[in-house]
């Protein structure tokens, strides 16, 4: 879809004398002046049925969920590199099930999906050389988004209001600064209850002043080393370094892994709280063996208990559903911290789709609390004969031990993106 607008200026005057009247000289005309030029479109429907079981008093939830999103890109001014892009998103539900709103039944176990509408990205884009300046609201997905994210799992994505500067002048080089001055979580303004987050004003924004740092060398193929620093105001400072790669075993077998340690830090931006403290480290240790389609992985993850009498290790902003199991009993690190080694079996191809079973070992850092397991399995697929429609089976099965409940969760889910 591509459509100009045009805006043309003509100026042109008159001039009585003697009696007659007779055009003067037409002043110049403005030549044509495209605003938006190179106008598309694209959008995305996204219903989705999600079942709740809770071992507590709650009955089970039954939400039948879609997102709707509508974006449009255009070139700007005809000026070389300067654009545009705005995205609006809708979340419909219906069922039974406790959104979070305020007059929601808390009958009903929680699916975080409220009705909702909201611009999900209104940003403007300006591209030279090698380096792209991005203004506005965005979404912003770093690495793994172990830490910074746009929770694309729900219905409606968290966004951040920011500045950026991504910059790829050195070959192999990529580097992003960006200042954020809001992030627009998943829930809606009227939530009465949000992720444990210090100084959010509203249940759907966290108003804040937040420097995120960015920097990734490629050596070759088998090594990327990255470094970040995530400077959350009132919260924490988070300094990191990853190692990352893929290299071959033998002719039909890959190996990719993940490296990392990260320190929380006491935050250097303060505001709300001036006396905020953090004091704790992450390790990541993580490698995945696809030998012809079939999938064998391993992760050992520790999100440690804070030193010194601090609070847990925390990533406030990252997209935590895929971190440590799909049923989302850890959006909040313990205070004990968190240690979950897991292992994934699977098989993917280009006609048969994905199909994978993880299992998590949960555990505290600290205290030896073992906090019980969980079973998650997935399939996932293009629908034949739909361009852009893909198909989703997905189920999470928690074992409580010293921790939470026993919790089933299942979905099926349709994506159409155009």
């Amino acid at each position: 879809m591509k459509k100009t607008l045009l805006l043309s200026v003509v100026a042109s005057t008159m001039m009585m004398a003697g009696g007659d009247i007779e055009p003067v000289a037409t002043a110049p005309v403005v030549e044509d002046f495209l605003i938006f030029s190179n106008i598309t479109a694209n959008g995305e429907i996204r219903p989705r049925y999600e079942y709740v079981n809770v071992d507590n008093t709650r009955d089970d939830a039954n939400a039948f969920t879609s997102r709707v999103a509508l974006g449009l890109h255009a070139d700007l001014f005809q000026i070389e590199g300067l654009s545009t892009y705005l995205e609006a998103t809708s979340v419909i539900g219906a069922g039974d099930y406790d959104s979070l709103r305020v007059d929601d039944s808390k009958e009903y176990q929680v699916v975080a999906d409220p009705n909702q509408t909201r611009i999900t990205q209104a940003y403007v884009d300006y591209k030279f050389s090698d380096t792209l300046i991005r203004a506005g609201r965005q979404g912003v997905n770093l690495d793994n988004q172990r830490f910074i994210g746009t929770v694309n799992w729900r219905q409606m994505p968290q966004t951040y209001d920011a500045v950026a500067v991504i910059n790829n002048s050195v070959e192999n080089l990529n580097l992003l600064a960006a200042y954020v001055w809001q992030v627009n979580r998943i829930f809606d303004k009227d939530s009465r209850k949000v992720a444990p987050v210090i100084g959010i004003t509203r249940g759907d924004q966290l108003e804040t002043n937040s420097v995120l740092l960015h920097a990734a060398y490629t050596f070759m193929p088998e090594l990327t080393v990255t470094g970040y620093g995530y400077l959350i105001q009132d919260i924490s400072d988070t300094w990191g370094i990853a190692a990352t790669g893929k290299f071959n075993v033998g002719e039909a077998s890959k190996i990719a892994y993940r490296a990392e340690y990260a320190h929380q830090a006491d935050p250097s931006i303060t505001d709300y709280l001036p006396d905020a403290t953090a004091d704790a480290d992450y390790y990541n240790i993580q490698a995945t063996l696809n030998m012809s389609g079939f999938l064998a992985g391993a992760r050992y993850e520790v999100l440690g208990a804070g030193n010194n009498n601090n609070g847990s290790f925390q990533t406030p902003l990252a997209t935590l559903h895929g971190q440590n199991g799909w049923a989302d009993m850890f959006l909040a690190t313990p205070a004990d911290g968190l240690v979950d080694v897991n292992g994934m079996l699977g098989y993917k191809s280009a006609g048969f789709g994905v199909a994978k079973v993880v299992y998590h070992d949960f555990s505290s850092d600290t205290g030896s609390t073992d906090y019980g397991t969980e079973v998650d399995a997935l399939y996932k697929n293009k629908v034949p004969g739909v361009k852009g429609l893909t198909g989703m089976l997905k189920a999470a099965w928690y074992s409580a031990d010293n921790y939470a409940a026993d919790t089933t969760k299942v979905w099926a889910m349709l994506d159409y993106k155009f």
